[in-house]
């Protein structure tokens, strides 16, 4: 078959998705593994662009195109280590990423041919490399004495670990909770990720000599002045965790529940952790309002926990809608009925949720970020009866008390603002102190974070080597 022509000859194929009856019946994961022959076939399927719109589309910029090439060719450690050159969570974002509105978006393919299936094969590449030994090859890095406190063991922080670690400084991961991963581990459901793909990271970071510090507050269990101190440099990857509200009456009625703690709930549930206040819709009618990925996480955990209904309110149309496609999609699969272009007014009920007041909306001009505005169509009042209401309305950020005092900024939205005039990624206006991922650029994706907690480290690695040379030169006069 002619290489440039084997897009013509082999269609896109996904890999096996479990059936919908089958899948809500349980909490793994939903897709199954590429055979060696499936992932070599569908790599080949690449045109190899002179120009990849699929790696710039891509937020960590990955060398798709090289490492589909090298699968096609059968040499899987080659394509597992180009994948860690720009991810340090390949395996996570390969089955996480909303990739038809990324890399596979963007695929020369995708109008009329199919997108290669990019995403699948990155996650092959580092669980069939794993499972056939692959390993972190460390043996040229050159130790140095600095070591960087790192707090948050979200994406962020661990892509941020992985890079120093690469550069010879010994990163030392503080997290509040007492397992890593942050939302990957506490609120993305194991039906999207299952929890022991986090672990295998773990090992793999430790590995590479990053030490964790687990159920450990900083600002609290240990204070900030003592933090800072112990080390050369620190990255903040906090996230955020702040829940947004809709502003209508009856949000704190019995019944509601915002979207984080129901998830957290219903793994810490399936953990079968102490002391876990569970969060159960079994039985219930539920609305989940919402039109991003973690309402479609709340959509399909209600489901699995047995609700007798659940509806998902947008108050723009489908596509409108800022979630994944792919997520949409397994939801009405699995039985979700999505009511578009309803806006809540009010949930409704004495003491506890009785029902959700809806008005019609349609969507007229554009605002300055291109999105129509949904605008409500008078006399259109109706009330939707419910047991139980999740809130899905996305997070801000939640600054620390201890910011000001030692010169973190932040914005009117409690962002933190990174010295912009800084020769190096990421500073902060406190030269010691870095930032990335959601605490600076708002709830976002968990690729955004990787490249920006890498961004970070490469700036942590360039402050600490030029301070050290500047040390040499001043002792040596």
């Amino acid at each position: 078959m002619d290489k440039n022509l084997q897009f013509l000859e082999l269609k896109r194929m996904d890999p096996k998705i479990l059936h919908a009856s089958k899948r809500v019946k349980q909490y793994g994961e939903i897709y199954d593994h590429y055979t060696v022959k499936q992932a070599i076939e569908q790599s080949g399927r690449c045109l190899e662009c002179g120009n990849p719109y699929c790696e710039w589309k891509c937020p960590v910029h990955n060398y798709i195109p090289q490492w589909l090439k090298l699968i096609s060719e059968d040499r899987l450690f080659e394509a597992a280590d180009l994948s860690h050159q720009t991810n340090s969570l390949p395996e996570i974002c390969g089955r996480i990423c909303p990739q038809d509105r990324l890399c596979e978006g963007a695929c020369t393919l995708n109008d009329g041919f199919g997108a290669v299936t990019i995403g699948s094969i990155e996650k092959y590449i580092t669980d069939e490399a794993l499972k056939q030994g692959w390993k972190p090859d460390l043996s040229d890095v050159v130790k140095t004495d600095f070591t960087v406190g790192i707090v948050g063991a979200g994406p962020a922080g661990l892509a941020c670990a992985d890079v120093l670690s690469r550069n010879g400084i010994k990163a030392k991961v503080y997290d509040k909770y007492e397992e890593i991963g942050g939302l990957l581990t506490f609120g993305i459901p194991p039906f999207k990720l299952e929890k022991h793909i986090v672990k295998q990271r773990k090992e793999i970071l430790e590995g590479m000599g990053v030490e964790f510090i687990l159920n450990t507050e900083i600002g609290k269990d240990i204070q900030f002045d003592t933090f800072i101190n112990k080390h050369d440099a620190v990255f903040l990857g906090m996230g955020t965790y702040t829940y947004m509200k809709g502003g209508f009456k009856g949000e704190n009625l019995d019944g509601v529940y915002d979207a984080l703690p129901y998830l957290n709930s219903n793994i810490r549930n399936i953990f079968e952790t102490p002391g876990n206040q569970y969060i159960d819709m079994n039985g219930k009618r539920v609305i989940v309002l919402g039109g991003g990925d973690t309402s479609m996480d709340c959509n399909r955990t209600a489901l699995r926990q047995g609700a007798s209904k659940v509806y998902c309110a947008y108050r723009r149309n489908e596509e409108n809608m800022p979630g994944s496609k792919r997520e949409v999609k397994n939801s009405k699969e699995e039985g979700v009925d999505f009511l578009w272009n309803m806006q809540p007014v009010e949930i409704v009920g004495e003491n506890k949720v009785e029902g959700v007041k809806f008005v019609k909306t349609k969507l007229e001009k554009s605002d300055i970020r291109g999105r129509e505005i949904p605008t409500i169509v008078k006399g259109s009042e109706q009330i939707i009866k419910a047991d139980n209401v999740i809130i899905a309305f996305g997070f801000r950020p939640n600054p620390a008390s201890w910011f000001e005092e030692h010169g973190v900024k932040i914005d009117e939205i409690g962002r933190v603002k990174v010295n912009t005039e800084s020769d190096y990624s990421f500073q902060t206006h406190n030269p010691k102190i870095f930032c990335g991922g959601d605490m600076v650029r708002g709830s976002d994706l968990v690729v955004t974070a990787v490249f920006e907690g890498r961004s970070a480290a490469n700036g942590i690695t360039k402050f600490l080597t030029n301070n050290q040379s500047r040390d040499l030169d001043a002792a040596n006069l």
